[in-house]
């Protein structure tokens, strides 16, 4: 089994798939119902970030558990809470929306890079991260040179990478609990392994 970073990995497996749904849920919303007023557009983009913050939040209770990485958990947790709140309360102004959201996405697609290349060297792992950060900066770049792009376009760029980065969440919370159960697995028969030198040193 590939080495793991026993910080990251300790966040809850759970944590990895309600977030794919949320992101998921609001990315088809986004993607394929954005048809709506801007402020609607920007409350819907807006509960998302605090659902995300929500989530993180939960999941950091359960790290100070392990005591471990509790505090990336809060860093994640109050960056969403600030793009959430930057966006609800921001001025109507298209142009700034629009500078929030990419700088978003481009910082949280560069975190996810580095998490990609610090995290594990499972290449399962590794690929999930790079693909969905890579996809989450260039998004974000595109959103930021955007010009004079029409809301609906615009929402339907951030659409997709929710997709990406929930069906992306939903897969790795998959491959988190199964390499969880190896782990564990492993432990336990490394835990027999050595009972039974001791045993036999005994004798």
């Amino acid at each position: 089994m590939a080495h793991i970073n026993r910080k990251y990995i300790d966040s809850h497996w759970l944590t990895f798939v309600i977030r794919g749904i949320v992101a998921v849920l609001f990315g088809w919303i986004t993607l394929f119902h954005s048809n709506n007023s801007f402020p609607t557009i920007i409350s819907i983009i807006g509960l998302f970030l605090i659902s995300l913050c929500i989530i993180e939040f939960v999941n950091a209770l359960h790290r100070t558990k392990n005591k471990s990485g509790w505090i990336v958990s809060i860093a994640v947790a109050l960056f969403d809470a600030a793009a959430a709140l930057l966006l609800i309360f921001a001025p109507g102004n298209l142009v700034w929306h629009l500078v929030i959201i990419a700088i978003y996405t481009i910082i949280r697609g560069i975190a996810e890079i580095v998490i990609g290349f610090r995290t594990t060297v499972d290449p399962t792992d590794r690929f999930i991260w790079i693909l969905t950060g890579v996809c989450g900066t260039i998004m974000g770049i595109v959103i930021l040179n955007s010009g004079s792009i029409d809301v609906n376009s615009f929402v339907r760029f951030f659409g997709a990478y929710l997709l990406i980065f929930g069906i992306s969440s939903l897969i790795y919370g998959v491959d988190n609990r199964h390499q969880k159960l190896e782990d564990r697995k492993a432990r336990s028969e490394a835990a027999k392994s050595r009972k039974t030198k001791k045993s036999s040193k005994k004798k």
